[in-house]
């Protein structure tokens, strides 16, 4: 365990990643699961947030539920959630860049308003095609908004794969143009996040494995950040931080021996 010597805030909220944390592929990692349940015993309120968008908040949902972990529907949190808002508010029609899985969490909504690209981790469904025809709308003046940027994840396989980003980048690039991000990083979800637990974002907490998406991001958004060695933790991960995590664990089991002891 590695703890910063700046770490000194009461800790009254906790955000937590999902895949690479408390779970890779469809495991669950030792001792996660009785971690989340020490948490929750201990009276402190707990959100789960994602940058998974290959499966729908349904499938999500039930995915933990088979694992063994107990999440409500009002304690996930998803990029999809947030995007889906965001074209109902503005009166958009999303065209949709993502995995076939997620799709019914844009159910829907209409199609005869202008048009926005929505891309997602579509796995085997990114293709040239499909890439190629959001870059003719994001050059025609469609916006183009990003449910994550992350470089890559942890598959089931345990080897790391491509994750949104690249491809993200690569209609950026072709369109001179910058995407709106609704995931981790975004100062926005992790404000919505912490909005939602209602505490303080300085006495709020995010646990994560991706040194630059959970744990740069949440110190940036004023929230406190514990990277654990799981998932897609690479060695030395943290010395590529701006700003030096409040912890360093093993995984969320000590993690959470550590926020218990901070509370």
């Amino acid at each position: 365990m590695q703890e910063s010597s700046g770490s000194s805030s009461r800790i009254s909220g906790v955000l937590l990643d999902l895949g690479g944390v408390i779970y890779v592929g469809s495991t669950p990692i030792e001792g996660a699961l009785a971690a989340v349940e020490q948490l929750r015993h201990a009276g402190l309120p707990l959100r789960f947030i994602t940058n998974t968008t290959r499966r729908s908040r349904r499938q999500v949902l039930s995915d933990l539920c088979q694992m063994g972990l107990r999440v409500s529907n009002d304690e996930l949190l998803t990029p999809a959630t947030l995007v889906r808002a965001y074209l109902e508010k503005h009166t958009l029609s999303p065209f949709l860049v993502v995995h076939r899985e997620l799709e019914e969490d844009f159910a829907d909504l209409p199609s005869d308003r202008r048009e926005a690209v929505v891309v997602g981790d579509a796995g085997e469904y990114f293709t040239y095609d499909r890439l190629n025809c959001a870059y003719r709308k994001i050059a025609e003046g469609a916006e183009l908004l990003a449910l994550a940027k992350n470089r890559n994840f942890k598959d089931a396989d345990g080897e790391l794969s491509l994750d949104a980003g690249p491809f993200v980048a690569a209609l950026e690039f072709a369109t001179n143009s910058r995407a709106i991000l609704f995931g981790k990083p975004s100062s926005d979800f992790f404000g919505a996040a912490v909005e939602d637990l209602g505490c303080p974002a300085s006495k709020t907490i995010m646990i994560g494995d991706d040194a630059e998406a959970d744990v740069e991001g949440a110190i940036s958004a004023g929230l406190m950040g514990v990277l654990v060695r799981t998932g897609k933790y690479r060695p030395g991960d943290e010395s590529k931080l701006p700003s030096a995590p409040d912890l360093v664990a093993e995984n969320l089991e000590e993690a959470a021996q550590w926020i218990l002891a901070h509370r």
